[in-house]
Order: structure tokens, then C-alpha cells, then sequence
């Protein structure tokens, strides 16, 4: 069930656009934002009914970009890592291996407490500050292991 901040916040964003189906990928990530990082089947649907979209259509847009999380629920703190051509050359492996003996997880895992989950992206278009990762809307580039240890204190001290 989406709450009327999420309902006026898909309302504000289709007045961006001329045509409902075109605010799709905004409404899907304002309830992402609203529901605690994740999506439901529910809330997909329900975003379909807003927009007056076919349900399928929201799913697809859903599946296809890996921003939205529904398939697998993750930690409050999803961490993405880029492991395309530049960050890999430059060491994602190394820094997805760090961040796995970290967090004590593996890659597509979440932490016991549900603070972290642990991904990869095939490109999230830094490869002049590679290696990089995502984490939220956050972009955390020119990645060290000591880096990544820090971000990751930094986070669990906000949490």
C-alpha cells in the first residue's frame, strides 16, 4: 500500500511528462525510496494502476534496470560495485574480495543485520575514477581498500 507522501510525490513527477508512461522509472524509484530500499509485486502493480500502465510494462522496466530492487530485498546500504573493463583493470575484484572477508558475506548476499548487500554493475559510467561503486545515490570513486574501510565505518556509524 503506497502512503500519500509516495502518491503526491508520483503525482509531482508526472507533471514532468506529457505522457503517464513516461514517468515510470520516477515513480518506481520514489516508492523504492518510501518503502525502505526495496519493491514489491504490490507496489509495482500499484504504480501500474497510478499510471495507467499494463502491469507487465512496470515488471519489465523493473527487471531490466538493476536501480530497482524487487526480485531479492537488500540491506539498508546496497553497495554496487563496477567490475566493467576499467574497474576491473584497475582492481574491483580485489576490493569485492576485501569488502566480502569484511562484511562476511559474498557477492549478492546480504549482513545478518540487513545493513549491507553486496553487488556488482556491470557499468556505472566513472571509468575515469575507476575502480568505483554505488552505494544509494552515492558515488564512491578512485577506490583504496582503505577507502572502502572508511565508507564503510562512515555508514555504519549513520546507521
Amino acid at each position: 500500500m503506497l502512503t500519500e507522501k509516495t502518491l503526491e510525490k508520483i503525482k509531482q513527477i508526472q507533471k514532468n511528462y506529457h505522457s503517464k508512461k513516461s514517468a515510470v522509472m520516477g515513480a518506481l524509484m520514489a516508492v523504492q525510496r518510501d518503502s525502505g530500499n526495496n519493491l514489491t509485486r504490490e507496489d509495482m502493480d500499484a504504480v501500474a494502476k497510478i499510471l495507467d500502465v499494463n502491469p507487465v510494462e512496470i515488471h519489465a522496466v523493473a527487471g531490466f534496470y538493476t536501480m530497482y530492487n524487487w526480485k531479492k530485498p537488500v540491506g539498508r546500504h546496497h553497495i554496487q560495485v563496477c567490475w566493467n573493463l576499467s574497474c576491473s583493470l584497475l582492481g574491483a575484484e580485489h576490493l569485492i574480495s576485501h569488502m566480502e572477508k569484511t562484511l562476511g558475506i559474498t557477492l549478492g548476499e546480504t549482513t545478518p543485520d540487513s545493513m549491507f548487500t553486496l553487488t556488482t554493475a556491470e557499468c556505472l559510467g566513472s571509468c575515469g575514477t575507476a575502480p568505483m561503486m554505488q552505494i544509494g545515490d552515492d558515488y564512491y570513486e578512485d577506490l583504496t581498500v582503505e577507502k572502502v574501510d572508511k565508507i564503510l565505518a562512515d555508514l555504519r556509524a549513520r546507521s
